[in-house]
């Protein structure tokens, strides 16, 4: 056709002025620790210790090992990950690893449920998460108007929008200073518990008789262990940067092993802290622990810890804007999504069509803010796709042997991890049977529409082509090299 010998000659004069189009593996270890502690650490560790102690039945010792368990989980299923990451180091993360073990229609239901609607409402439930901890010093006793909220929640996804758009090093640099921070405010945390726990004989009541009181039934459980997860969220981004990162057959399992440890040993002791100057009671009652927390230890600076809360999400925010553009990047590479939304900028070598187009989507949820209640039915679908990726790792171990690993996880472990998601996916539903499941799984098989006739069977849309080759002119944008040609380990 003339418009793709036009696109072609357009991607062919682009290359030869840049060289080598394709995403620079620019990420080193310390880059990847801060990548992943930085997407982990939000508002879950300021918040979620309430739920786990609730669901636990205020029972300190169960609390401790739901959080300690929740751990260990995310452990395992990182060492899962850290096994496909390395062997198959390419952006797109679980869809690349799906889409190559267990093949295309599992991955473009799940690349449509993704891109979508998870990740773009996860991100715009952040922004204005961020919107609320940044107005609260300027409407003290009052909320801050929805409108303004809005705004900020709208300008501060623009903003890291451009930043991962303009430059990988610039969104790293972001990535970096917001970890040291968020980390430094945890550290506030948790010596000021040690300190407590030395000096202080009163602040070891709650830990006297732990395991005393009432004993959670296994619903229960189930519930706090969800909370707990939901502070480790964000432990699967790795693998989405992972064609950028150097030499990642050596820096995913360390960056695996290291963060994924300091943030186990963070949140027991932000815990133990939180113990230290509150009652089980305290806790629960409370809308933000960590704030309580300040109110009662440090009230002379008790701003730190708001401000702490926003400089957490503002970070976690950009790990999922950083995310979210690489994976609408990989399904686009593997055809399923618009060619344009694969290419690279000629300038920048950021995949600014998959930025662009995540950032529209997350300003999409912010506007009727209403849609984001709608996400709680739809954390089925988050444990059924890392179920799915952890049993495409088994698939392949199978299917293509002498696949070089140079990291290989205890293969029992990826079992337990398959048999956990399935328990975390059916759990939620049988539980708590609503009607939402429902339309959350209809949503999902929708993508079968789309699917077929334009994945499977390849239909092409009539001047589709000719409206692909103007947004490549006008956004300065070429198609990558090939996977063949990028795997530099």
């Amino acid at each position: 056709m003339p418009e793709e010998e036009t696109v072609s000659q357009h991607s062919e004069s682009a290359s030869e002025l840049t060289g080598k189009v394709r995403l620079k593996r620019s990420l080193g270890y310390f880059d990847s620790v801060c990548f992943l502690i930085g997407s982990i650490v939000g508002a879950g560790i300021f918040v979620s210790p309430a739920g786990v102690l609730e669901y636990s039945q205020l029972n300190v010792g169960v609390s401790l090992c739901i959080w300690a368990a929740s751990g260990v989980l995310t452990m395992m299923c990182s060492l899962c990950y850290a096994e496909l990451g390395s062997a198959l180091p390419y952006a797109g993360g679980e869809f690349f690893h799906v889409n190559r073990g267990l093949g295309s229609l599992p991955a473009f239901i799940f690349i449509w449920t993704l891109t979508l609607f998870i990740r773009p409402a996860s991100n715009a439930a952040r922004s204005l998460t961020f919107a609320e901890y940044v107005t609260k010093p300027f409407y003290s006793g009052c909320p801050a108007p929805d409108l303004v909220k809005k705004m900020i929640a709208i300008g501060i996804l623009w903003v890291l929008g451009i930043i991962n758009t303009i430059s990988v090093k610039l969104a790293t640099w972001v990535q970096n200073i917001f970890t040291v921070l968020k980390m430094l405010a945890l550290c506030l945390i948790v010596i000021y518990g040690i300190v407590l726990l030395a000096t202080d004989k009163n602040s070891t009541r709650n830990f006297q008789n732990a395991f005393d009181g009432p004993v959670p039934n296994a619903a229960q459980i189930a519930e706090s262990f969800f909370q707990g997860l939901y502070a480790f969220g964000g432990w699967n981004f790795l693998n989405y940067l992972a064609e950028e990162i150097k030499h990642p057959s050596k820096n995913i399992p360390r960056t695996v092993y290291t963060s994924i440890t300091a943030v186990i040993v963070f949140y027991l002791l932000v815990n133990i802290s939180y113990l230290t100057v509150l009652s089980p009671r305290e806790i629960v009652s409370s809308a933000a622990v960590s704030v309580t927390w300040a109110d009662r230890t440090i009230p002379t600076v008790a701003w730190i810890i708001p401000v702490s809360v926003a400089v957490s999400i503002f970070g976690s925010l950009n790990g999922g804007m950083f995310m979210l553009g690489r994976l609408n990047y990989a399904g686009s590479k593997e055809g399923h999504l618009p060619s344009i939304i694969s290419m690279l900028h000629v300038q920048y070598l950021t995949p600014a069509p998959a930025m662009i187009i995540s950032i529209i989507l997350a300003t999409i949820f912010v506007i009727p803010s209403e849609l984001l209640s709608l996400t709680n039915y739809f954390t089925f679908c988050t444990w059924l796709l890392v179920g799915l990726t952890t049993a495409s790792l088994i698939a392949l171990r199978y299917r293509e042997p002498n696949l070089h690993r140079p990291y290989k996880v205890f293969l029992p472990i990826a079992y337990v991890v398959v048999a956990v998601a399935l328990f975390l996916v059916i759990a939620p539903i049988v539980q708590n049977p609503k009607i939402e499941y429902f339309y959350a799984l209809l949503f999902m098989l929708s993508s079968l529409i789309v699917y077929f006739p334009f994945v499977y069977f390849k239909l092409r849309i009539p001047y589709f082509d000719r409206i692909t080759c103007f947004l490549q002119i006008f956004l300065e944008v070429s198609p990558t090299d090939l996977y063949e040609d990028h795997k530099d380990q």
